[in-house]
């Protein structure tokens, strides 16, 4: 469930940091990017030496770096993160966090945080149970910060009771618990399609498209963030994936074709971003064509719709998307194609919106689905893009 997550683990100034240092290796044998910021308290505890060689990363522990000025960008750090852990969470830190005291590193990177939130907090038993830590814990509970409760135990003061941080393995528990809740495409497959296609003239050249098979793969990624097993069929050009995504590369419409039907069966979701060519030569040159007339003249031939295909195929319970880059008359063609090829969406671009269509990292569009609800959406990034068009997938998923 942490496979490739991006974790910042604040660490306060309590006796518990030393199991932070188990935590961090934890989070890292589970496949999750782990960086560290270490508060002046925590520092007396634990050495940034120790999380750094356990995470793997240069650990944080103020604004910048005296000696060079290095800025450790809170803002950057906050938008990195999928999750903010802090863990130890001290009474002190807890009452940073609830009335947006901004003095250390850690309390600017929470303010800046759009990530989940959650605390694992330590303290004496008294301290745990005061009116005032009480009030701040149902305040940051009420601002979605999510509390990993404390143990009951022997504490370092010599007393026994509540406020022992909790176990690391009870904390990878939970965040994988969490994280599983999080996850409503789990158990499903999906099919993505990205890039365009490459149409041979001869063993040198070919047809092809601009795609860069950004959008397609930012849907694998999130269809993937969102608990689904993906098989992405990459034409020519896309960028790498992760491993967790299977990846069939292929270079023509026909390759592309037979890769989605070998897959189209058992998908639950079909995303069909890929740029596919309509047209194709009819005949492939075995050698490379020598420039030698004023022309030259090729023969096309209609190369087989794969999403028509595919729309053929489809059984009620799989839903399948498409995509239409328009550049006249948008709306009507892809309502056209919506209904022609037995689609549950399409996602509509045009090339005559600036920042939209091929070879950028932002894109504009617009969602119809099969129930006539039509949805716009400004420009964004591509993954943002990729989140709009997942949660209109998820609004048609049956739960």
């Amino acid at each position: 469930m942490l496979q490739h997550k991006n974790i910042i683990l604040g660490v306060c100034g309590s006796i518990a940091a030393y199991k932070s240092a188990v935590l961090v290796r934890l989070l890292v044998k589970a496949g999750a990017n782990v960086k560290v910021i270490l508060t002046e308290g925590g520092e007396t505890f634990i050495t940034p030496l120790t999380l750094a060689t356990l995470s793997k990363n240069p650990v944080h522990t103020s604004y910048f770096d005296p000696e060079t000025g290095v800025w450790a960008n809170h803002v950057e750090l906050g938008l990195w993160a999928d999750l903010l852990l802090i863990a130890p969470a001290t009474a002190n830190t807890l009452a940073k966090m609830a009335t947006g005291l901004c003095d250390n590193l850690l309390s600017a990177v929470y303010l800046s945080a759009r990530c989940p939130v959650y605390m694992a907090p330590a303290m004496d038993l008294d301290m745990w149970a005061h009116p005032a830590t009480r009030a701040n814990v149902q305040q940051l509970q009420n601002y979605g910060v999510i509390t990993i409760p404390p143990g009951s135990g022997e504490l370092a003061s010599g007393l026994a009771g509540e406020g022992r941080m909790a176990e690391p393995e009870q904390i990878m528990t939970f965040l994988q618990s969490a994280f599983e809740q999080e996850r409503p495409l789990r158990g499903k497959t999906a099919l993505v399609t990205a890039g365009p296609t490459y149409e041979a003239i001869d063993p040198v050249r070919f047809i092809g498209n601009h795609s860069s098979g950004k959008m397609g793969l930012a849907v694998a990624h999130e269809l993937t963030r969102l608990g689904a097993n993906v098989v992405l069929v990459a034409g020519p050009g896309t960028p790498p994936s992760p491993d967790v995504i299977k990846r069939i590369d292929v270079r023509s419409a026909k390759e592309m074709l037979k890769a989605c039907l070998d897959h189209f069966e058992t998908a639950d979701i079909t995303v069909m971003s890929a740029a596919v060519a309509d047209y194709r030569p009819a005949e492939i040159a075995d050698q490379k064509i020598k420039k030698a007339d004023e022309t030259l003249v090729l023969t096309l031939e209609k190369t087989q719709d794969i999403l028509a295909t595919l729309g053929s195929q489809k059984r009620n319970e799989q839903l399948l998307v498409g995509f239409a880059l328009e550049t006249e008359n948008e709306e009507a063609h892809a309502l056209s194609k919506l209904e022609r090829k037995n689609l549950d969406l399409i996602v509509l671009n045009s090339l005559n919106d600036s920042g939209a269509g091929f070879g950028t990292n932002t894109n504009k569009i617009t969602i119809f689905n099969r129930n006539g609800t039509k949805s716009a959406f400004d420009l964004k990034s591509k993954t943002g893009v990729a989140q709009d068009i997942c949660a209109a997938i998820l609004t048609l998923v049956p739960n």
